[in-house]
């Protein structure tokens, strides 16, 4: 319980109505979670605006109301805020409310289409195995040094962001480490935040739902690097080409890292298999555990931000050496006919392309690539077609099928895939609605040596189909359908 003196410090507001002078006992913008002497903020949402429910929240027992218009009638004793802007409040009071925890941690950022799972859980694994307390907030799962706690969003709300922040503090964490979504920074979510650093992976055709244009989606990214302190780190992938853009207004301390270019960390890759990677890092030479050139940047990335984090350099690769990346991410199993099944949470064109030339270069023979991939519904359909031609490039048998089709007909979806086929490879591909049948095909198509590759999901253990999360499990239904291959 905290004075509404001490949690509007900081906040640009219009006009207060009442007294500051009053204890409140949560921050809560979701009017269905109103407790009684609670302050509710009005946040316009895309889908729903909260200022059509103060007056319930007031009815329920708020005391406060952060808002950008006043409702036209109000009845007993509330304070009111006016602001400009209730998404941008709404950082500033929940980070006050829960005393500005990240403040008090070193909180570092990962942003970027692809990526930014891996590195964020990267850097949790290397740190508490260098010896520290710490958090991750990621899309798999958040976790305060050890404790699961389930992830809904690869960022969560204020509320919740601080809350978990705060979690962290009280249990003694000196770093987090966290995933810092487009939507996350255009929505204000991490406005508030004190980061150490922050780290940017690369920018590909994603989230244009939401973003509309690719150029809006960069100049998401490019914002959480525009608000940096001068004492912070940036860190980018010089490799690609909006690596630099991420700098351009920074004043933070600029740094990059690379495969190709000249950068300020750079890596080699030596070998490449399906055991693991040779780099190396430095003029070092270190064996990784794990796969491709997309983790080479990963590994890469989580080393370089580890130095400018002032640890050991032995230490730091001693460490990565003997580490996994996170759930769903490559993952991969071996059928007792030698079938190779791979799952990955690849739902993007780039990563998609990321993860199959990876098969493409390390396999050793000729063996059959056969690629089982559907896309989400309620998302960007304009990606549709580029993920099932980029599928059809590098694969020798593709089987287009539902992802998470949501409040959308999985069929249509499957048609919208559909056009980015090539009449030339319409006699390799299949289009099978059901996921699990599409999954058993691709085993079953599949001869001794060949590599299924199943895209997506990753780490989810659902599928949701009109609204509802059925139990579903990627990994889960391959092992079921490999015990029986012989």
């Amino acid at each position: 319980m905290m004075y509404l003196s001490d949690i509007i410090e900081g906040l640009a507001f219009t006009e207060l109505q009442g007294s500051a002078d009053i204890e409140i006992t949560a921050v809560v913008f979701d009017s269905r979670k109103v407790v009684p002497g609670c302050m509710f903020v009005a946040v316009k949402g895309t889908l729903v605006d909260g200022h059509d429910y103060i007056l319930q929240a007031i009815a329920d027992g708020a005391v406060a109301v952060i808002c950008e218009e006043l409702p036209s009638r109000v009845t007993g004793e509330v304070d009111f805020l006016m602001v400009a802007d209730s998404a941008i409040a709404l950082g500033i009071v929940a980070a006050n409310f829960y005393g500005n925890p990240s403040s008090k941690l070193k909180l570092v950022g990962v942003t970027g289409t692809n990526g930014k799972t891996t590195i964020a859980t990267l850097l949790y694994k290397l740190f508490r195995d260098l010896g520290y307390k710490c958090g991750l907030l990621s899309t798999v799962e958040n976790q305060v040094n050890g404790e699961v706690i389930q992830a809904t969003h690869t960022t969560p709300d204020p509320v919740e962001l601080n809350k978990l922040l705060n979690e962290m503090v009280e249990q003694g964490c000196d770093y987090c480490f966290m995933e810092v979504s487009s939507h996350a920074i255009a929505q204000h979510r991490i406005g508030a935040l004190k980061f150490t650093g922050a780290i940017f992976s690369n920018l590909t055709h994603d989230h244009l739902d939401y973003h509309k244009t690719f150029e809006k989606y960069l100049k998401a990214k490019k914002a959480f690097f525009d608000g940096l302190p001068a004492n912070a780190f940036a860190l980018t992938n010089l490799d690609d080409k909006n690596g630099n853009v991420m700098l351009q207004n920074t004043k933070a301390h600029k740094k990059t890292y690379g495969l190709k270019s000249m950068a300020d960390y750079k890596a080699r890759i030596l070998e490449n298999q399906f055991e693991g990677l040779l780099l190396q890092i430095d003029s070092e030479e270190v064996w990784f555990k794990m796969v491709g050139t997309f983790n080479a940047y990963n590994l890469l990335a989580v080393y370089a931000a580890a130095m400018l984090l002032e640890q050991d350099k032995t230490k730091i690769l001693t460490s990565l050496s003997k580490l996994t990346g996170a759930r769903g991410r490559f993952d991969y199993i071996v059928a007792p006919n030698k079938v190779i099944g791979i799952v990955d949470y690849a739902h993007s064109p780039d990563a998609i392309q990321n993860i199959l030339s990876t098969v493409h270069d390390i396999r050793k023979n000729n063996e059959k690539v056969i690629t089982v991939i559907g896309c989400g519904g309620d998302r960007d359909k304009t990606k549709r077609p580029i993920m099932a031609k980029a599928a059809c490039e590098w694969s020798d048998r593709v089987i287009l099928t539902s992802d998470n089709p949501r409040s959308e007909d999985p069929a249509q979806i499957i048609k919208d895939m559909e056009e980015g086929v090539d009449p030339a490879f319409k006699r390799y591909t299949l289009s099978i609605v059901d996921r699990r049948e599409a999954i058993k095909t691709a085993c079953m198509l599949a001869k001794p040596g060949d590599i299924v590759v199943v895209a997506g999901k990753g780490h989810e253990k659902y599928q949701e189909i009109h609204g509802v999360k059925n139990h579903f499990d990627d990994m889960e239904e391959l092992s079921t359908i490999f015990k029986d291959l012989n």
